[in-house]
């Protein structure tokens, strides 16, 4: 994308095409502008347009251009954060409401690919947390202890257990979560571009929001070569967002992720490795996962930027890492690799902001886009025709605060990364 082989690598080797869009060259007159072509603007363009509502996306580069096209694609239930943890931090009403809704929101992933037929790679063998040692051990005990008293679809598995869903014996157990699976991310991203404009909404790339202004007539969103008149704004641009809403940037910290991409392996690795198709992910702080794609490549990531001196420490990091996890592999090459950037919040969870009257958005993903982006498109097409109330959101309107020590901490992430990665013996 952009001729830049290192933002979307492999998925954009792999993905559909795009539905064709053009620039916004005209004055158009909307009942809501979404502005933002990743997950939850796609989704949220999709639903409301299914209720009837005339609605216009203007994304600034291309569909899932942001962390929708880069990510690694893991369909995964909740949040970072422990369910026990939800309530206190956002309240009881909130909070259960928020850990029922992305408890099941890889559901609505998976009907809304059925029923459009969205070819994206789709997997629904669940996701393995994979336990570094004793102390990730009682992490995903904790978490498995958590979820399953709210009845979840999950299951602590032992050393054995787990090896046999891996193919490797490297960790010491795994929190196996069946609600969950995995995509191709950036196909997903434009399969719901295909969907959207299929039930009616209007679609435009390389149309970036210059300026926003309240009129009599409603909100005006101005492009370069055109306009959007409407009642309602949701600003759909997470971790990429750029002016004129620029606190919503400003209020997360970047944190690098970074993935390659194998050659495809033989079919006797590729029965041995993941046979069953799960993606998988560990508990250590600087983390890695894994998954297959449907050509039977390994994408392999953790933490940090291909860009400078990081290029070349997590290539042989990441080499390093797979020799150690699933020594069979041998010395394979890496046919892709890319990076992105993860918006970050102080309390690892998303925000429900109001920037103005009529102008709304959820933003802060914490590396858990996919299912959470997707669930709250839904919600915001659902506030907007009337059938949710502000008080029946799954999250407390909340004030965007610029992130103490922002820039400080990304650096600090970029190159703490590199430097775990050169000491990193791995496991």
């Amino acid at each position: 994308m952009q001729n830049d082989p290192r933002s979307h690598g492999l998925w954009e080797r792999t993905a559909p095409p795009a539905p064709v869009t053009t620039q916004l060259g005209q004055d158009l007159k909307a009942d809501l502008v979404v502005v933002g072509g990743g997950y939850t603007g796609l989704s949220t363009a999709l639903h409301a347009a299914r209720d009837g509502l005339n609605v216009v996306l203007l994304e600034g580069v291309e569909f899932g251009f942001g962390g929708s096209g880069r990510n690694v694609g893991l369909v995964n239930a909740g949040m970072w954060v422990m369910p026990d943890d939800l309530p206190g931090t956002l309240g009881d009403q909130h909070g259960d409401r928020l850990l029922h809704l992305l408890g099941d929101a890889p559901k609505l992933v998976f009907e809304l690919i059925r029923t459009h037929d969205i070819a994206c790679e789709l997997e629904t063998a669940g996701t393995l947390h994979c336990a570094v040692g004793a102390k990730g051990l009682e992490e995903i005990r904790q978490r498995a202890a958590q979820w399953s008293a709210r009845g979840a679809a999950v299951r602590l598995l032992d050393a054995d257990e787990t090896a046999a869903k891996l193919g490797s014996r490297a960790y010491a157990g795994s929190l196996l979560d069946l609600r969950a699976g995995t995509v191709q991310p950036l196909a997903y991203a434009r399969g719901l571009a295909h969907a959207a404009m299929a039930v009616g909404a209007q679609l435009f790339t390389r149309s970036p929001v210059l300026a926003a202004e309240k009129t009599p007539s409603g909100w005006r969103v101005r492009t370069a070569r055109g306009s959007v008149t409407a009642k309602w704004i949701v600003v759909a641009t997470d971790a990429y967002t750029n002016a004129p809403w620029p606190e919503i940037r400003t209020e997360q910290v970047h944190l690098p992720y970074f993935n390659f991409a194998t050659v495809p392996l033989s079919e006797n690795l590729r029965r041995s490795i993941l046979p069953e198709r799960q993606g998988a992910w560990d508990t250590k702080e600087v983390l890695s996962s894994f998954r297959f794609d449907r050509a039977g490549r390994l994408v392999f990531g953790s933490v940090g930027a291909l860009r400078g001196t990081g290029t070349q420490v997590h290539r042989a990091w990441a080499r390093r890492a797979l020799a150690k996890i699933f020594p069979e592999i041998g010395d394979i090459a890496f046919e892709a690799e890319w990076y992105g950037q993860i918006g970050m919040t102080s309390n690892s969870l998303p925000r429900f902001h109001r920037l103005a009257e009529n102008v709304i958005g959820f933003s802060g993903y914490n590396g858990r886009g996919i299912a959470p982006g997707t669930v709250f498109g839904r919600v915001l097409a659902d506030h907007i025709a009337g059938r949710i109330g502000e008080a029946d959101l799954p999250l407390p309107v909340t004030e965007p605060q610029e992130a103490r020590l922002r820039r400080l901490k990304e650096a600090y992430y970029e190159v703490g990364a590199q430097i775990a990665h050169l000491a990193d013996a791995r496991l």
